[in-house]
């Protein structure tokens, strides 16, 4: 039997399309109908965010980015359609822009102690869903214990930095990998995936890598033979 195929993902918890992509990633490794091991990598889309930003996405991406007010409204209520598309009711009047170093920290805390993926999916939807804030180590450290994480070790983690140097060794990674946005998808460590593609094309690419591994263990059986 061939061995669970890796995909890493680099994400930011406040990217629209991560969580899109994260759901059309779902359906396409239910689609491929084999065990599949997930690892999140941090990607900060906006690191220069204050944590307590004074205003909402759409004043971030008009002020900060230098995008016309209508055209961010229009980007939003297209991504917002898109969302609602996979399941996911995306609620922008509520979201709290923010710094996300924070969170990636938890992230890696959180995959230390068996439950990353738990709490990537409770980051995006507080962030998204929610109106949570998910740039402050207190609202983070409540969210954590909802997927079973000691509240008060991951205000300590947190406030002592203690995964830091994790989250940027993933954004450098990212760089050498010239991952310039996100969701980036890489599959068995050597088929990348860019974007929030459709079910079928995750599904496609891991059906491709299990074929190359069955024809490698063929071809390996028939040289112990031959």
């Amino acid at each position: 039997m061939s061995e669970t195929i890796k995909v890493d993902i680099w994400s930011d918890v406040q990217c629209p399309w991560c969580y899109i992509g994260k759901r059309k990633f779902e359906a396409g490794v239910a689609a491929f109908g084999d065990d599949v091991e997930v690892e999140y990598h941090s990607f900060e889309l906006a690191p220069d965010t204050p944590v307590d930003f004074a205003g909402s996405p759409i004043d971030y991406l008009s002020e900060r980015k230098g995008i016309p007010v209508p055209q961010v409204l229009e980007m939003l209520e297209r991504v917002t359609g898109i969302a609602e598309s996979v399941g996911l009711h995306y609620d922008y009047d509520s979201v709290h822009q923010t710094n996300t170093i924070k969170a990636h920290e938890l992230l890696h805390y959180a995959k230390a102690h068996g439950l990353q993926l738990e709490m990537k999916e409770s980051l995006l939807k507080a962030y998204f869903v929610d109106g949570g804030h998910v740039g402050r180590i207190e609202d983070l450290a409540d969210l954590a214990a909802t997927v079973g994480l000691d509240r008060a070790d991951v205000v300590r983690s947190l406030t002592e930095n203690e995964y830091l140097a994790a989250v940027k060794a993933d954004v450098a990674q990212a760089t050498e990998y010239g991952i310039q946005g996100v969701p980036f998808f890489v599959i068995d460590g050597k088929y990348g995936i860019s974007g929030a593609q459709d079910p079928d094309t995750f599904a496609q690419a891991l059906r491709q890598v299990r074929s190359e591994r069955a024809d490698t263990d063929t071809r390996a059986t028939e040289e112990t033979h031959a």
